[in-house]
């Protein structure tokens, strides 16, 4: 999927395979969930502003607003991508949900400033993406840049992760896109104990892990 030069029609059709991926996982609610335990969502008027970074298809950050929005909590939920057809497409979804509050933009997290006007910044299926020293700074800019917490979560490499991404693949997507990259990323993500070493090193102390289906992990992290 990161494949430059990826034709739009068949990276639209893959970013609807993760999409489909993301909701069998529960996803947004793991994610919405690290939010509420962070003890951050107040009940002053104002809305909890919240930055998904290299959000792909955006199909967190809008399952994130629709939690919040079902709850009766303010939030604005935006997303940033690289890729100009991502991000075209996460606003579409949006817009489509009558998501006023939800927006994205394009944005190159590992090289262009991250904005600091949030208080969570998230991401989600990026950081297998990323060789040790880039993960580790990208982690380092979040936590500089968010008012009150970082979560990630992402792959854990098993071999159980695997044979789930494998299968699971071919059962929610006929993208050959999805039908590659699953098991290549499961190959390349982290273990729970090497992310937590690579948060340490980019002086995320006393950040939290917690394992969940399928073979993924949700590390949150909030602000001193």
């Amino acid at each position: 999927m990161d494949q430059p030069g990826l034709d739009r029609e068949t990276h639209r059709r893959a970013l609807d395979g993760l999409r489909a991926a993301n909701a069998i996982s529960g996803t947004s609610q793991v994610i919405w969930r690290g939010i509420r335990e962070a003890g951050i969502v107040s009940n002053n008027g104002r809305s909890l502003r919240i930055l998904d970074i290299a959000t792909g298809g955006g199909d967190v950050a809008i399952g994130v607003a629709k939690l919040a929005g079902g709850q009766g909590i303010a939030v604005e939920t935006h997303g940033c991508d690289i890729n100009a057809t991502a991000v075209e497409y996460a606003q579409s979804v949006a817009d489509r949900a009558k998501l006023p509050n939800t927006k994205f933009f394009q944005l190159n997290a590992l090289v262009d400033p991250l904005p600091e006007e949030y208080d969570v910044l998230m991401s989600t299926l990026f950081f297998h993406h990323l060789a040790n020293d880039d993960a580790k700074q990208l982690l380092g800019r979040m936590a500089k840049a968010a008012r009150r917490c970082v979560l990630v979560d992402d792959l854990c490499r098993s071999r159980l992760g695997y044979l789930y991404a494998w299968a699971g693949g071919r059962l929610l997507t006929r993208s050959p896109i999805v039908h590659t990259d699953g098991p290549l990323s499961v190959s390349a993500a982290y273990t729970i104990p090497e992310f937590r070493q690579l948060t340490q090193d980019a002086g995320l102390r006393d950040a939290n892990f917690r394992r969940h289906w399928p073979q993924r992990f949700l590390m949150s992290w909030k602000k001193p």
